[in-house]
């Protein structure tokens, strides 16, 4: 493989890699910057997966190409309506947020196998044919050299999601909406003083999460599989939280993170065609992107600064 192949091949595969993780970033950015840590943004994930895997399977027969958008549509509501217990336990009852995130993660494997069972009799869903297929990019593709290699044969789902990282950094610091939710999730109190629904903005920022999870979910299971498993997300929702502490909780930082930990998972993919590297085990690819995470967050976790009461409950008039 020469070098020019080898990037015909790498480029499609990190968008398609990252896309998940960066659309799962910004919601997990929606809700710490209303001041909520969601941890359980691989749970969210694992809903919009199977939901929009399940719906696909059930619809295709009858609505065949158009049943891989619907089913991401219902992967969406779902995710954010699951990510409704995560905001009124962590918001309502003040719980401790990471033990509620948690629990999300633990309550959706179990839930999405059980319905599983109920619905097709195995711990997973059929397989879908009509998953989201790649293709070029109308007129972009004709771009000489650029053409061949970022729209040529890519998923246009992925740029979906840099198109949601340009419009949520303009909700976030170029409108009044974003401009309360960064006040509540610095100091809440005085937004409360200013007359800013501190509750309602965080729930607002925690279920925006659970939809931007729930479509990461989606378009991960109908680009990267063929159907919903227990192991479809495989820890993509906690890669997805290491890119938001990497990006600094800023958009186009998770972008660039996302897309970091996109080609680290796509090299472990095509590493074996390459000659220097294909002596070494497969293994080591698989585990490469978990352990970028890990380095990523040991060099930048103590150097990236997130809202400053992310994590603390609030509580209507306490001091």
């Amino acid at each position: 493989m020469d070098f020019m192949q080898f990037i015909g091949i790498i480029i499609p595969l990190t968008l398609t890699s990252a896309a998940p993780i960066i659309s799962t970033s910004i919601g997990g950015l929606f809700s710490e910057r209303s001041g909520v840590i969601n941890i359980g943004l691989e749970g969210l994930m694992v809903i919009g997966a199977f939901t929009s895997a399940t719906v696909t399977v059930l619809i295709e027969g009858s609505l065949q190409g158009a049943s891989p958008w619907i089913g991401i549509l219902a992967g969406i509501i779902a995710s954010g309506l699951f990510s409704i217990i995560h905001a009124y336990v962590s918001i309502n009852l003040r719980a401790n947020q990471v033990i509620s995130g948690t629990a999300i993660n633990l309550l959706a494997g179990g839930l999405t196998i059980y319905l599983c069972e109920i619905i097709f009799k195995q711990q997973r869903t059929l397989a879908f044919l009509y998953g989201i297929k790649k293709e070029d990019i109308i007129g972009l593709s004709k771009i000489p050299v650029l053409g061949d290699f970022l729209f040529k044969g890519v998923h246009v789902t992925s740029y979906w999601v840099i198109l949601i990282v340009c419009i949520a950094w303009y909700i976030i610091y170029k409108t009044p909406f974003g401009l309360r939710l960064r006040a509540v999730g610095e100091h809440p109190g005085a937004a409360d003083s200013m007359g800013i629904n501190v509750y309602r903005m965080r729930y607002i920022g925690v279920i925006l999460s659970g939809m931007f999870a729930g479509l990461g979910g989606s378009i991960m299971v109908l680009t990267q599989d063929i159907q919903f498993t227990y192991s479809t997300i495989h820890g993509t929702g906690f890669i997805a939280l290491a890119a938001l502490i990497f990006g600094k909780w800023h958009p186009f930082g998770v972008l660039g993170a996302g897309i970091f930990f996109g080609f680290s998972e796509a090299l472990g993919i095509v590493a074996y065609q390459i000659p220097f590297l294909s002596k070494l085990p497969q293994e080591f690819f698989l585990a490469f992107p978990y352990v970028l995470t890990i380095i990523a967050l040991i060099a930048f976790a103590g150097k990236s600064v997130g809202p400053r009461s992310a994590g603390k409950p609030y509580e209507k008039g306490a001091r």
